[in-house]
């Protein structure tokens, strides 16, 4: 599920590729200090196969739901990366998957744990958002087209066939599926930083409480 409604506006393609984005809220009171999950929540919010965007020692850990078919991912990634830059080592990005969109979600998700395995994770991820209106169509996507997308961020689209249908790609989306039952997530893209959820939701929540989280660990 997208939230469209809460995406005011997109701006022009940068040199990226990839739209940047901006939120704008008008809110009466300042946001309430954000509060961890509940231990049991915080249990699954990460899993050791998890997807690392950023150094996986990094003192700031944002957890991202995320559903590669999901338009408001995608107009996240770069302000997710613009983050990641502005505090350096400080931050990493850990992504669960929430296949949202149905069997394109899955054959993308299939297509991104083939390119961990071959350890070209971030360039096909980069690839599969920038094409997106093309593969994640609501209508009927050329078959194969979201392999020939990937194959040009460096998957081995030969090898990945193979991939995709292994025993553990179907594990990953058997635990993703039931993390996000256990975590309540129902829209994506959904963020926790440091196990507190982001709420309310925006990219200027996100910097704040990402922001706060740094300053904390740096104290």
């Amino acid at each position: 599920m997208n939230r469209r409604g809460l995406i005011l506006s997109v701006l022009a393609v940068g040199a990226a590729g990839f739209g940047g984005a901006a939120w704008y809220a008008t809110r009466p009171q300042p946001m309430a200090e954000a509060v961890p999950v509940a231990p049991e929540v915080n249990d699954v919010l990460i899993r050791p196969y998890s997807p690392i965007l950023g150094p996986e020692t990094a003192p700031v850990t944002i957890v991202e739901f995320f559903d590669p078919a999901c338009e408001a991912c995608r107009a996240f990634y770069p302000v997710v990366k613009e983050i990641m830059a502005e505090h350096g080592d400080a931050v990493r990005v850990v992504i669960r998957y929430t296949a949202f969109h149905g069997d394109a979600s899955v054959e993308a998700i299939r297509v991104l744990e083939a390119a961990r395995m071959q350890d070209v994770f971030e360039p096909v991820l980069e690839a599969v958002l920038r094409e997106q209106p093309r593969w994640a169509s609501h209508g009927t996507p050329a078959p194969g087209l979201i392999l020939e997308i990937a194959a040009s961020g460096g998957l081995d689209v030969e090898a990945a066939r193979t991939q995709m249908l292994s025993p553990g790609v179907v594990a990953v989306l058997n635990q993703d599926r039931a993390d996000v039952e256990a975590v309540g997530v129902r829209q994506t893209p959904t963020f926790f930083v440091n196990s507190k959820p982001l709420d309310p939701f925006g990219e200027a929540e996100l910097r704040r409480l990402v922001a706060a989280e740094v300053a904390a660990s740096q104290s």
